[in-house]
């Protein structure tokens, strides 16, 4: 468990182009990410206005790529909050375990991919706030 994650273990990562006149391909595998990849999903139609994530992991890694479109995810330490816009299927904002995330201002036809370092487990899940701050050893 990695209580110690700061706003400034968040990478954003190259994700290698082979570029050709028919068009970019972008790809992940093993190798270009620091961690061994799991699970792999996507969110898309995301309606007006909404808002995703609101959670932080114990121990997962997750890697966010705006395949389409854009949308801002707002990171959290327990200290300190930062902003990043993401438009691009080439950059990937690299999220560490220990850090509360939320994801919003989605344009109309985004889609966010999501890279994670595990299966789905529930119990690698803080969804509370409090609960993320006591896991942090701070306090409202």
């Amino acid at each position: 468990m990695s209580k110690s994650s700061t706003l400034q273990d968040i990478r954003v990562i190259d994700i290698p182009v082979v570029k050709d006149h028919r068009g970019n391909l972008a790809y992940i595998q093993n190798g270009v990410l620091p961690f061994e990849m799991k699970r792999v999903y996507y969110l898309f139609d995301v309606p007006s206005g909404a808002k995703r994530g609101g959670h932080a992991h114990y121990e997962q890694y997750e890697l966010l790529v705006a395949l389409s479109g854009s949308f801002d995810v707002i990171l959290e330490d327990g200290k300190e909050k930062k902003s990043f816009h993401l438009n691009r299927p080439h950059k990937g904002l690299l999220i560490p375990p220990g850090i509360w995330r939320e994801l919003e201002n989605f344009s109309s036809g985004s889609i966010c991919l999501v890279v994670n370092s595990g299966e789905f487990k529930e119990e690698d899940y803080m969804r509370d706030k409090n609960q993320f701050l006591n896991f942090k050893n701070l306090s409202r």
